[in-house]
């Protein structure tokens, strides 16, 4: 499987100013063929790179390896929209939002990354430094750094290509790792059911559960101070706004990778399965009223499954994807299903059997079940083949 390492590098001025000249330089182009493309109505890699090609190269002064992967970057930033837009994640056709997102070209930030291939970055993994091409010539020894774990995936399982990113005044590689999976466990005891949610953020069928009090109370005065900031406008508002640019994202991100681990952890230590809600398209199935709908839009469930699934993988601990319908209203013990089986956001109490628990446990052994029976459905037969003497 491939993984994404991050290291950050430690550029002098003169080197700095180097690779941000060459990063507005690839973007730039980008965005030109982009323009090129949309015009001519042809956005495939081979077709801008007949029409484009030439015109890079010469007018930003790109190398041919740089010139190339600009207009891939484009090719591929289309094919991207082409599937949104037939997902229907910017709306039905004919919507406003639809059209302004098919209506006009793309256009890449001056800072947005750019992808650089084994000819035009080479590294020096134990002087933890890079050789690395610009528009101003290649620039030798520049150091990068990183946590210890990061680098020593970084010299075992490097492939491929790495992306220079350059974000809040910091210069970063973003290096492909080829990491092999670990044997899966096909045979597991059971299934560790995870049901997410907004007041708790994860609860497991062991009883563990992650709170998202604190997590949403942040979010909302994180939201407030973005509101007065932006309604303020004077510079020391728009300077701290920056300051505080992707503060919230960067926290979530945190808490998902903590409690992605202690599930992958927990599941690998007992030899069991993780079953996992189906979540696929509930921003669009969800009615909410308009206060709620912050909430709702600020979930990042997405991000801790794509975690849980990375992080099994390499544990070799089986991952299944259930219907999360009706998980909150079926009971466990009987599996009677009704709305009012829960009369409040914690508690369930089952109308046929008298079962009662804290209603998000009681999803997560719904879940459990479920993933059980998907795996055993869906599992390979073990049973001996029986041969018939006639």
């Amino acid at each position: 499987m491939k993984l994404v390492v991050r290291v950050k590098l430690l550029p002098t001025p003169v080197h700095a100013a180097a690779l941000e000249a060459t990063l507005h330089a690839c973007n730039e182009a980008a965005s030109w063929v982009s323009a090129t493309g949309f015009e001519a109505k042809t956005t495939t890699n081979r077709a801008l790179r007949d029409r484009c090609y030439a015109t890079v190269k010469g007018q930003w002064g790109l190398g041919a390896q740089a010139a190339q992967h600009s207009i891939k970057k484009t090719a591929d930033a289309y094919t991207t929209l082409r599937a949104n837009l037939k997902a229907g994640n910017h709306g039905r056709p004919g919507t406003k939002r639809y059209a302004r997102a098919a209506g006009k070209p793309l256009v890449f930030r001056k800072d947005a990354a750019q992808p650089y291939d084994d000819r035009m970055l080479s590294w020096q993994q134990s002087a933890h430094t890079v050789s690395i091409w610009t528009t101003a010539g290649r620039l030798k020894g520049v150091a990068f750094t990183g946590r210890a774990e990061q680098l020593a995936v970084l010299a075992a399982h490097r492939q491929g290509e790495s992306d220079l990113l350059h974000r809040d005044g910091a210069w970063y590689l973003l290096a492909t790792c080829e990491i092999a999976e670990a044997a899966l466990n096909t045979h597991p005891v059971a299934f560790l059911g995870v049901d997410l949610g907004i007041v708790n953020i994860v609860s497991t069928t062991d009883g563990t559960r992650h709170s998202g009090r604190r997590m949403n109370r942040r979010r909302e005065n994180d939201r407030k101070l973005r509101t007065k900031l932006q309604k303020k406008g004077t510079k020391s508002a728009r300077r701290r706004a920056k300051k505080h640019a992707g503060k919230e994202k960067r926290r979530a991100r945190d808490i998902n990778h903590k409690i992605s681990k202690s599930i992958v952890a927990a599941a690998q230590r007992t030899g069991r399965g993780i079953a996992l809600e189906d979540l696929g398209g509930i921003r669009e199935r969800v009615r909410l009223r308009k206060p709620q709908r912050a909430t709702l839009h600020s979930w990042s469930f997405h991000q801790l499954g794509t975690f849980i699934g990375y992080k099994a993988k390499r544990s070799g601990v089986p991952v299944v994807h259930v219907n999360p319908a009706y998980t909150s209203q079926e009971c466990s013990k009987c599996h009677h299903t009704e709305r009012k089986n829960r009369p409040s956001q914690a508690v369930f109490t089952c109308r046929v059997c008298g079962f009662v628990e804290h209603a998000d446990l009681n999803s997560s052994h719904n879940i459990a079940q479920r993933g059980w029976m998907a795996w055993v459905c869906g599992a390979e037969s073990q049973a001996p083949v029986l041969t018939l003497i006639a």
